[in-house]
């Protein structure tokens, strides 16, 4: 009994040293190039390389040619190091919007995160929707200000951006000794000491006294500092308002314990390429983020009606674990999984919940980038990969004879299509095999036949995204593609409402056919969670009540393609009030034709339009140009949002329909002479405007007539 309670000790220890964190941001504000120094200074890698180096070797969690060949993080990696008796789990994510779903996953499984900004652009476009997705996961994080050696840097904005355009409670824990060329380390606000960077590659932090010309700055916003964190807490904030004094210790434990509940967000700041703040950053980590057991995680027990059970990350109870990222590797199909309870042994058999199959555990690995290090067991709060797991993106692992599953990740509708068909027609095997892969590996990549012209399209979040799985299909399977313009995922909307009232009759000569349906079609809001919607008013048996899923599914069926210009239409209320049936000639088929005929016939007069997807367009650009890029967006349909300069830098924010966005980037490059950049990312559908509509219309009319012939 004593040893058992001692192992159970022990593995409770061992969860409270474990960080599971992630490393997000906007695209170009150097989550790769932190990571790479954090694996270096936990002694995982024993040379820096850089994301563009010049040896060509790239950085360590870009593992993938393409990744070093951009000089982007194209899919999430894992690694895993130690840092003062901890073990930090780390999953380093793309910046690039077109791969939000690698962000997605990753914050869906992780406990914590570093939220890096550039200390000279601060909180950008897509800084806001990581932080979107931080707050839909509920993950405490802590900020770190990066880039202060580059000119016009100021972490003192950038904290503040954080409160107004993010609405966090930030909070400075650090400051920086100098800034730009003069930029040589920090000062930590809870201890008052200053740290400064010395060896080749800022490994040794030589600790002194604050240097005396930053000394006022320091109290000052240590004072502030500590009057942000009685904001958070309460015990804090008693002893403030007493004027009492707040030792060491008490700061480093309240920050936690607010962090943890998501009302403070620490600020600390550096230069990860310059190798100045990391270290005190892994502190942080240490200190502030919370240990798998801190966090609430829920499952739904699929026996007892889907209810919560709350997980514990206790190793002796039953094991669960969520697969939230799948990659085919050399060795077969890896699973990356998170362990939220009890724990696994190689050769377990665990049960797949949403597959309803048994699988054996044949190998167990912990990742380093693309690398791997085998291990015989894991427990509740790891990150750990297997292998030949027959599975998809968000299935949920169980012991056997436990039921629960976890509630699975936020998925966005793909908004670019691509027709695509291998160049070479004995290459159709490995093209078909290549994109069932991608497909299950990415959830927003999605593959789909176009009836009418047998086209393949692909699907994904942008053109960048595509472009990436095209040229992977040449790379990893040999497979030269040749590909479509790229078409823009419209969809249809009705915009009143209008009664319906239909009759089905067909007479064969055996039994026939009979159905009638009758109610009222309306428009949902935009901001509706489900794109469509049915109401079942039938009273007194108007319809028999096993008729009435088939009029569901036949308006379902009818609305995957609209007759505007055959996109699905969304928004859509049907209400059924009332109809008839025939004791002999009704049927599930006979109402199902029924409901899609009335829909059919009824869509017309209820006012469809068609819907484009409009992206958010941030815009970098040397003051000088901004004349030039403001005319380029408006001639795209542009709507400027907002346009700021600092430090001679204009950022500039649009919504522009996608349809209008293809082929910016060269236009862009030529019209800035290659200084300015851009990031887009799917905001939401409006309808087109009038004389588009027309034009969409009768090009889909032209076309169908030409198939037709």
């Amino acid at each position: 009994m004593a040893v058992a309670q001692s192992k159970q000790n022990q593995a409770l220890d061992r969860i409270d040293k474990i960080r599971n964190i992630g490393i997000s941001a906007h695209i170009d504000s150097g989550k790769t190039t932190l990571t790479e120094r954090i694996l270096f200074y936990t002694g995982k890698i024993h040379k820096i390389e850089e994301v563009k180096g010049k040896s060509g070797v790239g950085a360590t969690m870009d593992s993938m040619d393409l990744e070093r060949e951009k000089g982007i993080t194209i899919q999430s990696a894992a690694t895993f190091c130690e840092w003062k008796n901890h073990n930090i789990n780390i999953i380093d994510t793309p910046g690039h919007v077109d791969f939000t779903i690698e962000v997605e996953r990753a914050l869906r499984v992780l406990d914590g995160a570093i939220l890096v900004l550039c200390g000279v652009a601060g909180v950008q476009s897509q800084s806001i929707t990581v932080d979107r997705q931080m707050k839909r996961y509920r993950v405490p994080r802590l900020a770190f200000v990066n880039k202060l050696d580059r000119q016009g840097a100021n972490p003192f904005r950038v904290c503040e951006q954080l409160r107004e355009k993010l609405g966090l409670h930030s909070v400075m824990y650090q400051i920086p000794i100098g800034l730009e060329d003069n930029h040589q380390g920090q000062v930590d606000l809870i201890r008052m000491k200053a740290y400064f960077y010395e060896g080749d590659n800022g490994e040794k932090v030589i600790e002194k006294e604050i240097p005396e010309e930053h000394l006022a700055k320091a109290q000052e916003l240590r004072s502030k500092m500590i009057e942000g964190l009685a904001d958070a807490d309460d015990a804090i904030a008693e002893k403030y308002l007493e004027g009492q004094e707040i030792s060491e210790d008490e700061i480093y434990a309240a920050t936690r314990r607010a962090v943890i509940a998501l009302k403070l967000v620490p600020v600390f700041c550096g230069s990860a390429y310059k190798n100045k703040g990391v270290q005190p950053l892994l502190d942080a980590v240490s200190h502030f983020l919370p240990n798998p057991k801190e966090m609430r995680n829920v499952a739904l027990d699929i026996k007892k009606n889907e209810e919560e059970v709350v997980l514990d990350s206790d190793p002796d109870k039953p094991f669960v674990g969520l697969a939230f990222k799948l990659e085919d590797g050399r060795y077969g199909q890896l699973t990356y999984i998170r362990v939220y309870q009890g724990s696994l042994t190689k050769g377990d058999f665990i049960y797949n919940v949403a597959r309803d199959t048994r699988v054996k555990v044949g190998r167990l690995v912990r990742m380093h980038s693309d690398k791997m290090v085998d291990i015989e067991g894991v427990q509740g709060g790891d990150i750990v990969a297997l292998f030949g797991v027959d599975c998809f993106t968000g299935d949920t692992f169980c012991k056997e004879g436990t039921y629960l599953s976890m509630t699975s990740m936020f998925v966005p509708s793909p908004v670019v299509k691509l027709a695509v068909a291998p160049k070479d027609k004995s290459a159709a095997g490995n093209f078909s095999k290549a994109l069932n892969r991608f497909s299950k590996e990415d959830p927003t990549f999605q593959v789909s036949l176009d009836e009418e012209s047998n086209e393949t399209l692909i699907a994904g979040m942008g053109e960048l995204h595509l472009e990436i799985y095209v040229e992977r299909l040449k790379r990893e399977y040999n497979v030269e593609c040749v590909t479509g313009m790229p078409q823009v995922a419209y969809r249809e909307t009705i915009t009143q409402g209008v009664d319906f009232d239909y009759t089905h009759k067909k007479q064969t000569g055996g039994q026939g056919q009979f159905a009638k349906v009758v109610g009222r079609f309306e428009p949902l809001p935009a901001d509706s969670p489900e794109p469509y919607e049915f109401s079942d008013e039938i009273v007194g048996g108007r319809i028999p009540r096993e008729y009435i899923p088939a009029v569901d599914k036949g308006f379902i069926e009818q609305l995957k393609k609209g007759s505007l210009i055959g996109f699905p239409v969304v928004n859509v209320k049907a209400r059924l009030q009332d109809g008839a049936f025939h004791e002999v000639d009704s049927s599930e088929m006979a109402f199902r034709i029924c409901a899609m005929a009335a829909f059919r016939e009824f869509y017309p007069k209820a006012s469809p339009v068609i819907l484009e997807p409009i992206m958010k367009v941030e815009v970098e650009s040397p003051e000088e140009f901004q004349g030039n890029v403001l005319g380029g967006l408006n001639q795209r349909r542009g709507m400027i949002l907002s346009s700021q300069t600092d430090n001679n830098i204009t950022t500039i924010l649009a919504e522009v329909p996608l349809s209008e966005m293809f082929g910016y980037a060269n236009d862009l490059r030529s019209m800035s002479q290659g200084k300015a950049t851009f990031s887009m990312e799917f905001s939401r559908y409006s309808p087109v405007p009038k004389q588009k509509q027309e034009e969409l219309v009768k090009k889909y009319q032209e076309q169908r007539a030409k198939e037709q012939k």
